[in-house]
């Protein structure tokens, strides 16, 4: 996350302005607020309060997992009197609303009041520079915003963050730069403010933190729940034994990620290693000192107690006690064995292990790997339950069709991440190429040789057996077809088309709802138009100040309807443009406004 002074720099209070909400909710005829038993709740009873604008969307998974950090934050500091949340949904309906509401101990715009134009609009001039959700402006007792990325701030610092100040925040800022050049062991494990120095083990015995001055010591966060967690911890148990086996001076210390103590005591209880005691407030003060990003990850403490590793999770898997013991020296001398296997790779002696020697077609039809010798090959590395994975395969089976018609040289492997045959079945059975079958050993190992920490992943193989690229995902959606061979040298003449073809466009357009916005032609990997609603790629008009981002066509088809007459309603406009084919050039359709679209309107955004 950005320090504080960067991300105070784009807030409307440095400039010392401050904001009057009673006055606005009254403009906008809300005299009151309500919490979710339906109370009533004057706004003149907020005088004098912080508060937090919340703006959120049930259907959002982030939001739903903030939510439910931001009441336990919220509940901490309910007893200090002077902190209040105020909830501005954008929720599709008022059922998802009340449904949602339910969850938050805190006060909420009405719905039906928000969902009015002039509201919109109104918060929008009041608050918005962008339109992601979650979102959570904070206000001080004056009324000045002291910052519009209240949703970080709460991440980072929790409770710690409070009462929410600029001072606070570069006070808590300070203090983590100088916990980071002091650091030893037992800053680091050791809780002052409970006058715990010492952490526990798995029958329950306290072990002083000083016992541990001296050694190697991995900082293990893991969550009970976590699938990841679950199947890596007999692997890092493994390293652990061997490791004590040869008497190096090594320690492992649990930092549980778990809500429950059930869940805690079951998974600790197969450990052989240390841990914090459950709940401890350092668990948590870790993750975010740490800048814990993913489970598991296994941060490494070197003799001296500073940070040797940030996470070394994935490297115990692939290469077991040869990571040990983690320093600089020995990652660069693992790194140049990997050069060494990668220049001598080939299919076979990625996809060949022992008697599994082939991969499967429709109705499971034995294709030995042999037979893919010489092709290009991807790696398609999905899931049935993952949501980016059926938002890419219609591109990806696309583009394999397209490639294919030309005679070339491909296929696809697909790579099953899974939890059941059910799941596989209906995946594959959507996809015109081969796979690994259900449950293979092989996809562990492929994944360990990869690197794949999430999915959807394609990773593509030359006709020599030599990894090409692991970003095929990324070409394939940025430039489909055009991407094949994926080789740099493809890449480079599908760029220069691209290149030449914005030459025929103008630098900025100007924005039909805001004509005083100017929108500057850019590169953009991956995104969302916000006048057609649909993805596009390689090519957008932005404003970065508002993020606004639209299709090339749609820009010019948006300026070009902006010089129409402005007496013409906009509630006479029922179509708007809808991208289809090349999206990264803007090729468009016309069909109904979506509702996505009509709240990026009514929000000016």
């Amino acid at each position: 996350m950005a320090d504080v002074e960067m991300m105070s720099s784009d807030s409307e209070s440095i400039d010392g302005d401050s904001y009057d909400f009673r006055s606005l909710l009254s403009s906008l005829e809300i005299d009151f607020l309500i919490r979710n038993n339906g109370d009533q709740v004057k706004i003149d009873s907020l005088e004098g309060k912080k508060l937090g604008f919340y703006f959120s969307d049930k259907e959002d998974e982030i939001c739903q997992i903030f939510t439910q950090k931001l009441v336990n934050v919220y509940k901490e500091l309910s007893s200090k009197g002077d902190f209040e949340i105020i909830f501005a949904s954008w929720d599709y309906s008022d059922d998802t609303f009340e449904e949602f509401f339910s969850e938050m101990p805190w006060l909420a715009i009405p719905f039906q009041l928000l969902y009015l134009e002039d509201t919109l609009d109104e918060l929008d001039d009041f608050f918005f520079q962008e339109r992601d959700v979650p979102r959570l402006v904070i206000l001080d007792e004056h009324g000045m915003v002291v910052t519009d990325d209240g949703v970080s701030l709460i991440q980072k610092y929790g409770v710690d963050g409070y009462p929410f100040s600029a001072e606070r925040f570069k006070e808590l800022k300070e203090e983590e730069e100088k916990a980071r050049r002091e650091q030893t062991i037992r800053s680091i494990l050791a809780s002052p403010s409970s006058s715990r120095d010492f952490v526990i083990s798995s029958d329950g015995n306290k072990v002083p933190v000083s016992k541990l001055e001296g050694k190697t010591v991995g900082l293990y966060f893991s969550l009970s729940s976590c699938k990841s967690c679950v199947d890596f911890t007999p692997k890092l148990v493994e390293v652990y034994k061997k490791l004590e086996e040869k008497g190096e001076s090594f320690e492992i210390v649990l930092i549980s990620l778990d809500d429950e103590e059930k869940s805690f005591k079951e998974s600790f209880g197969g450990m052989p290693w240390l841990a914090l005691p459950f709940k401890d407030k350092s668990c948590e003060k870790l993750a975010r000192y740490f800048e814990l990003s993913t489970t598991p990850t296994v941060v490494v403490i070197g003799p001296d107690g500073k940070t040797l590793q940030s996470n070394v999770a994935e490297d115990m898997e692939e290469h077991g006690i040869q990571a040990y013991p983690f320093t600089p020296q020995k990652f660069a001398e693992l790194a140049e064995m990997e050069k060494a296997k990668e220049m001598v790779q080939t299919l076979e002696s990625i996809l060949v292990s022992g008697d599994l020697d082939f991969v499967i077609g429709k109705d499971g039809v034995r294709i030995p790997v042999s037979d893919l010798v010489g092709k290009n090959i991807l790696l398609y590395f999905s899931a049935h339950h993952c949501l980016g994975c059926h938002h890419f395969l219609p591109k990806l089976i696309e583009s394999y069709h397209e490639i294919k018609a030309k005679d070339e040289p491909l296929e696809v492997v697909f790579i099953s991440s899974d939890n059941d045959q059910a799941s596989f079945d209906k995946s594959f059975s959507e996809m015109p190429w081969l796979a690994l079958p259900f449950g293979d050993a092989r996809k562990s190992s492929l994944s360990r040789r990869f690197k794949v920490i999430g999915i959807p992943m394609l990773v593509a193989i030359g006709s020599s057996g030599r990894t090409v690229t692991k970003e095929a995902k990324d070409l394939i959606t940025m430039y489909r077809a055009k991407a094949y061979p994926f080789t740099e040298e493809r890449l480079k003449e599908v760029e220069a088309e691209y290149e030449e073809m914005a030459k025929e466009w103008p630098e900025k357009v100007k924005y039909r709802w805001d004509k005083k916005r100017e929108l500057t032609l850019m590169h953009m990997m991956h995104y969302r138009c916000d006048e057609c609603n649909e993805y596009g790629q390689v090519w957008a008009y932005r404003c970065k100040e508002r993020d606004i981002k639209l299709h090339p066509k749609c820009g010019l088809e948006a300026e070009a309807k902006g010089t129409e007459s402005e007496s013409e309603s906009m509630d006479e406009e029922t179509e708007r443009w809808v991208c289809g084919g090349d999206m990264s050039i803007g090729f468009c359709s016309s069909s109904p406004l979506s509702r996505g679209r009509q709240i990026s309107v009514l929000f000016g955004i």
